[in-house]
């Protein structure tokens, strides 16, 4: 999902165990902007949160820091969260093909709260060498400028 005429928002925070768990505060700030039904902005606060645990503990490279990133789309009706970390070679754990294999794991069930939570997630290249983790949730967005697709 992609849209010239929406402006994302992205934070870069420390790819440590603080950073990962201050991502939830920035989503927050900026669903309230947007004035997100409380419904959604509770399931894009807790995906923002599992995505960038995610990202600290499987995407960790020393001295790199990872990107929040909330881009709205009205005319689609999707709002993506998306988590870019530094290890491209790490796959998430419990990637959709083995989401079953997950539930007995002792870790890597972020990911099934983030497809329980979102309509749908994925995994893509960020390059030169990362991973960018996202997930979308049907939304509307009444404090959204349609027009210049700004708050």
């Amino acid at each position: 999902m992609r849209s010239a005429a929406h402006t994302a928002f992205n934070q870069l925070l420390s790819s440590t165990r603080h950073g990962a768990r201050l991502a939830r505060l920035p989503a927050a700030e900026q669903l309230r902007a947007l004035a997100v039904a409380p419904g959604v902005t509770e399931h894009a606060e807790q995906i923002a949160a599992e995505l960038a645990s995610s990202a600290y503990l499987h995407g960790h490279a020393r001295s790199r820091d990872f990107r929040l990133t909330l881009t709205p789309d009205s005319a689609a009706g999707l709002l993506r969260i998306a988590v870019s970390d530094a290890r491209g070679e790490t796959p998430p754990v419990g990637a959709p093909c083995g989401l079953r294999n997950a539930l007995d794991a002792e870790s890597g069930r972020g990911l099934l709260l983030v497809t329980a939570l979102a309509d749908r997630w994925g995994v893509e290249p960020y390059p030169p060498g990362g991973k960018t983790v996202w997930a979308e949730c049907a939304c509307e967005f009444p404090g959204l400028d349609t027009r210049s697709g700004r708050i």
